[in-house]
């Protein structure tokens, strides 16, 4: 750990602040010289310190992290993004549900089955009130819970579901089948995800939305849904308070579903497939469901951290480059240590930032649209902060040309691959396998499609307004170890460190391989910045009649 970082904390701020030296003419060839290891490796050590806290969103460590952030783009000689503000306030709401959270399932005789909390279910409402009760709601079994009119699917059609619970499969048919002409086949697409499942419940009128969990298409064992959706959760506050949003959400086992499934005359399983084809309808369970919800309420603000570099020709297009600054602060203590400090993730991708930052800036001859830099907030709480950019953003989402996210660097050694998470969404794909040749090096797809990580940082929330977005990872074919190695230090991570207090700078890190990909990511952004041409979604992307939409509405 480093308890102690004021000399790193004064050499790294007294170095942002004198900037780079901006009478000499840095060409854009070269301007990513100036982004270095150890440069790099001193803005991980000041973020992931003990002092910081593990920059959990409202804490002291914060305001550190904010602090540091502002000081770096002033000293850097970056305009402020938020009129004369580098910040901008995210109105955040926590609702943490009583472990007496209750559901009960009643069926025809009227008997009255108890599902444990914690246990055989999980739930809670993202409704701002100090308690709910949904009484004796009908529950319905709707598949997939998809209406994606672009796939012409629609598992809500012919049927009301307004004021009843409806009943989720997790996932995607796509992945369920393999069937590679249904959905993305084995890769997951937005409507594979939670978050959609409940809102298009909401959408829908349901009073209730419950998740079937079933470990391999989840992705993730019924724990993580324990860990995960149990305690305090942040939201958005919402103009309605979250009216507009179902009662109760929730989770249930797969054995509790396969039990309510019999009680209600049904077999489960010969539903199960039949959600898996085109024209499945919904069906209705003779059961129905009631909840009682008790909640703890606090406000709060945090702060995305947002600077630019202006255009010299098109300033009112913009490229982003984003990483989330937070992390998941104190909290549980593992062998002793009870502060997360989120070295890879991500003090990793916001330090990546900031290198950035320096790169563009040195810049005499500035790229013809504007480059935006955003660290924003509460990501490990629900992508709140981009979330909350997407609907209130600084620049026209119409004016947005693309973007790019950092979310962990590379700390392992140069690779031959740069990983493209969601490849084949978009024309940025081919813009950076053009970088990548340059480099010797090639664009390699994500090897969990089936996961979904497109879907769960921070990019995420601006593609779902349209705008495309790369989201990069590190490569795995380490130049001289191989494809072996790389696995084996991701897998390691993600065993051992992952959202734990052990996620800190190791002896063994690298930061060669950072610097390697940071170049790339710098020249994708020039490529478009200085460029003239609107990368597009595929033409199989959820994404793209959003973006069509959305270039069609005069700023």
């Amino acid at each position: 750990m480093f308890k102690t970082i004021g000399a790193i904390l004064t050499v790294s701020l007294t170095l942002a602040a004198c900037g780079p030296d901006t009478t000499q003419d840095v060409s854009s060839k070269n301007a990513s010289d100036v982004m270095s290891e150890q440069s790099l490796l001193n803005h991980i050590k000041v973020l992931s310190s003990d002092e910081f806290g593990g920059r959990g969103p409202g804490t002291q460590g914060e305001e550190l992290t904010v602090n540091y952030l502002i000081d770096s783009f002033k000293g850097m000689g970056l305009e402020p993004a938020n009129g004369d503000s580098y910040v901008q306030q995210v109105p955040l709401i926590s609702i943490e549900a009583a472990r007496t959270a209750s559901l009960n399932i009643t069926d025809t005789k009227g008997e009255v089955t108890k599902l444990a909390y914690y246990e055989e279910q999980v739930v809670w409402t993202r409704q701002a009130k100090g308690s709910i009760s949904m009484a004796e709601s009908d529950m319905v079994f709707v598949g997939y819970g998809i209406n994606a009119p672009e796939r012409s699917w629609n598992d809500y059609e012919g049927i009301d579901v307004k004021g009843k619970t409806v009943v989720i499969l997790v996932n995607d048919p796509g992945y369920a089948t393999q069937d590679e002409n249904l959905f993305n086949g084995n890769a997951m697409t937005y409507y594979g995800r939670w978050t959609y499942k409940f809102d298009e419940a909401a959408k829908q009128g349901a009073a209730g939305a419950i998740i079937i969990h079933d470990t391999k298409p989840a992705a993730y064992p019924w724990t993580t849904v324990q860990s995960s959706w149990v305690g305090a959760k942040f939201d958005i506050e919402r103009a309605d308070g979250g009216e507009h949003l179902a009662q109760m959400e929730g989770w249930i086992t797969n054995d509790v579903a396969k039990s309510l499934f019999e009680k209600s005359g049904l077999d489960y399983q010969m539903l199960k497939e039949a959600a898996q084809k085109p024209g499945f309808k919904a069906v209705p369970m003779t059961l129905k469901a009631s909840s009682t919800i008790d909640n703890t309420i606090k406000h709060m603000s945090s702060r995305n951290v947002a600077a630019m570099i202006k255009g010299s020709e098109s300033p009112d297009e913009i490229f982003i480059y984003m990483a989330h600054w937070d992390h998941l602060g104190t909290g549980t203590e593992i062998n002793g240590d009870g502060i997360y400090n989120g070295a890879l993730d991500n003090a990793s991708g916001t330090a990546g930032l900031l290198e950035m930052a320096k790169a563009f800036s040195s810049l005499v001859v500035k790229p013809k649209r504007s480059i935006v830099f955003i660290a924003v907030t509460a990501e490990e709480q629900g992508l709140l902060g981009s979330v909350y950019y997407a609907d209130h953003p600084l620049f026209p989402l119409n004016k947005t040309v693309a973007g790019l996210n950092m979310d962990g660097l590379n700390t392992y050694g140069q690779t031959r691959d740069i990983t493209s998470v969601g490849y084949g969404n978009s024309e940025l794909d081919s813009y950076m396998e053009k970088v990548a040749a340059t480099y010797g090096r090639v664009i390699m797809p994500d090897p969990v499609p089936q996961k979904g990580y497109f879907y769960r940082s921070d990019h995420f929330e601006l593609a779902k307004y349209g705008v495309p977005m790369f989201y990069p990872n590190s490569g795995l074919d380490h130049l001289e170890k191989g494809i072996a190695y790389g696995k084996e230090k991701e897998d390691y991570y993600v065993t051992h460190d992952y959202h734990q207090p052990s996620d800190e700078i190791k002896e063994d890190w690298v930061m060669d391989g950072a610097i390697a990909d940071l170049r790339a990511y710098y020249d994708l952004g020039m490529m478009v910045a200085d460029g003239d041409s609107w990368p597009a979604w595929a033409a199989s992307s959820e994404f793209k009649a959003l973006r069509d939409a959305q270039l069609a509405i005069k700023p």
